[in-house]
């Protein structure tokens, strides 16, 4: 198994950006580095918006009001100022007197305002000769006042009022500002509304060149966040990343992996404790494989070895049992079992030889063009004899299957000989389903009996070695354990496969599906596994016939 390690996309990748949505997907799911710098800049970014508009609206209400009221205490001063000069003034009917009053008084007040934006409104409606008339400097005009502004300094003439309001600009835009509104009393002729317009753009200017400062200042400190966690997470990361390959590495068979140790924190730790670990495993899958070779040549040379006696026994046996007829019944009984047992015992030498053949990794296929069909029809004629014993009738379905396919035509004759045996021996009697099909790709066949069945625990280890599902089973055609391991590894050196379906009361399924040449099998085989629900009837599925082939000729 190749380690697979988690990387981040290129930065080439990123230039479509159609592909982000997913990109970005792939390396929050992967990659724990992106996943966390980005969580840490979000939330960095988070917090410092939130502090900078708190800071940005702070400012700028304690900037606004600190100019509204400074703007209020100079209008008060200057109204108090005027107020007490026309107090103090003598007009007695002179209306030049009046409006030289009303000259000066206009211009201190401007003065001591520190405005030139100044409108007066005469407040009482009764007729006056010497009455000086509204007046508007500076573009404050009575349009700029709303009514409301007007009848709050009509209303009540000890308050002073003021209201936030747009002013004109040069360039014909509009500036904030305020305008504040107070009565004057004027000798002989009543209170006049002076109202005193102030521009705000100088404070805009100055909230505004804050407000950069403050977003540069986030923007500038989020970058350095994200240099840092970048920094540190990077000096985290990529231990844990070695890590990660390095066990990919050794799980993979790589045993001499190991990580590299640097300085004495907890990394270094790790890193000692990964090699020590790594260590005692490869010291003990070396044991253990120094073990497994010991094991398989005890069991070849044992095999080879047995292989020279067991002829003469069984050449012995054979003239004993040739002429078990002239001998006593308990010696000739004795001649016959000594025969059976020796035939069991060559069959599981055999098997054993095999076996340790697929240990050693020496088995070598023979590949010759066969029909599977007819390969299963021969199987079943030559074991037609068990079948009859048992009282099983073996049935062949093969809608497919005929054109020869590349194979070892003696070891694909095993895994069908054992299967149908098996399936012979554990029928219960009832009929047996052989079915041979193929497709573009695969030929399979597959072996159906109706007996007990197993459960789905026993269905796993079916194929495991010297396992039987009923231990205290007798066993009726001398098998030795190993012919279903025999049989999977056949099917894996076909490029195939070798599959069991098994449900208790209901049977047994096992399908062998090999591949055409060249042909990669996708994971569907042309016989199903799974049976389904058995509907169609023993019956409708008609006795095994002989398959008659023609040549080109029409012969047969």
């Amino acid at each position: 198994m190749t380690p697979q390690t988690a990387t981040v996309p290129t930065l080439t990748g990123w230039r479509d950006w159609r592909s982000w949505p997913r990109r970005v997907a792939y390396a929050w799911t992967r990659s724990l580095r992106f996943r966390t710098l980005v969580i840490t800049i979000g939330a960095t970014a988070l917090a410092i918006l939130i502090a900078f508009v708190a800071m940005a609206l702070a400012i700028q209400n304690d900037l606004f009001e600190s100019r509204v009221q400074q703007v209020q205490e100079a209008v008060q001063r200057a109204t108090q100022s005027t107020q007490q000069t026309l107090n103090a003034a003598q007009i007695d009917g002179d209306g030049a007197a009046l409006q030289s009053l009303w000259n000066n008084a206009t211009d201190s007040i401007a003065r001591q305002a520190g405005t030139d934006m100044i409108a007066a409104f005469r407040i009482s409606d009764e007729p006056s000769t010497i009455a000086p008339q509204d007046f508007q400097r500076g573009g404050l005009n009575a349009g700029l006042i709303t009514p409301g502004l007007r009848g709050a300094v009509q209303g009540d003439s000890q308050k002073r009022w003021w209201q936030s309001v747009g002013l004109p600009a040069a360039d014909g835009s509009t500036v904030p500002g305020i305008i504040v509104g107070q009565q004057l009393e004027f000798p002989e002729v009543g209170a006049y509304e002076f109202y005193f317009a102030y521009d705000f753009a100088p404070e805009q200017q100055t909230l505004q060149f804050v407000q950069i400062t403050l977003w540069l200042v986030g923007a500038g400190l989020v970058l350095l966040i994200a240099a840092i966690s970048s920094f540190v997470l990077r000096s985290v990361t990529v231990p844990i990343a070695e890590a990660a390959e390095t066990s990919a590495t050794l799980a993979a068979g790589d045993l001499a992996v190991r990580l590299p140790v640097r300085g004495e924190d907890e990394f270094a730790i790790l890193g000692r404790s990964f090699n020590a670990m790594a260590d005692s495993i490869e010291s003990q899958i070396k044991e253990l494989a120094e073990l497994s070779l010991v094991q398989q040549r005890f069991v070849s040379d044992v095999s080879h070895e047995l292989r020279t006696p067991l002829t003469t026994i069984r050449l012995a046996s054979d003239m004993l049992n040739d002429q078990r007829d002239s001998f006593d019944p308990t010696t000739a009984r004795a001649a016959e079992l000594l025969h059976a047992q020796v035939q069991r015992f060559e069959t599981l030498l055999t098997d054993l030889l095999e076996i340790s053949r697929y240990d050693a990794g020496s088995v070598q296929l023979e590949y010759e063009p066969t029909s599977l069909a007819h390969l299963a029809e021969d199987v079943i004629a030559s074991m037609q004899q068990l079948a009859d014993q048992h009282g099983t009738d073996v049935r062949l379905v093969a809608p497919g299957g005929y054109s020869p396919v590349d194979m070892d035509p003696r070891r694909v004759r095993r895994v069908v000989r054992n299967l149908l045996g098996n399936a012979i021996e554990h029928g219960e009697g009832r009929p047996i389903v052989v079915t041979v099909d193929s497709n573009q790709r695969a030929v399979a066949s597959g072996v159906r009996d109706y007996g007990l069945g197993m459960s789905a625990a026993d269905a796993e280890r079916v194929f495991d070695r010297f396992w039987r599902a009923d231990p205290s089973r007798k066993r009726t055609i001398g098998g030795t354990g190993l012919g279903l391991s025999i049989a999977l590894g056949d099917a894996k050196l076909h490029g195939g496969t070798l599959a069991v379906w098994s449900d208790l009361g209901r049977g047994t399924n096992f399908v062998l599906t090999l591949p055409r040449q060249g042909q990669p099998i996708d994971g569907s085989s042309p016989v199903a596994l799974d049976p389904g629900e058995d509907g169609v009837s023993l019956d409708d599925l008609g006795l095994t016939q002989p398959i008659t082939v023609f040549d080109k000729g029409g012969r047969s």
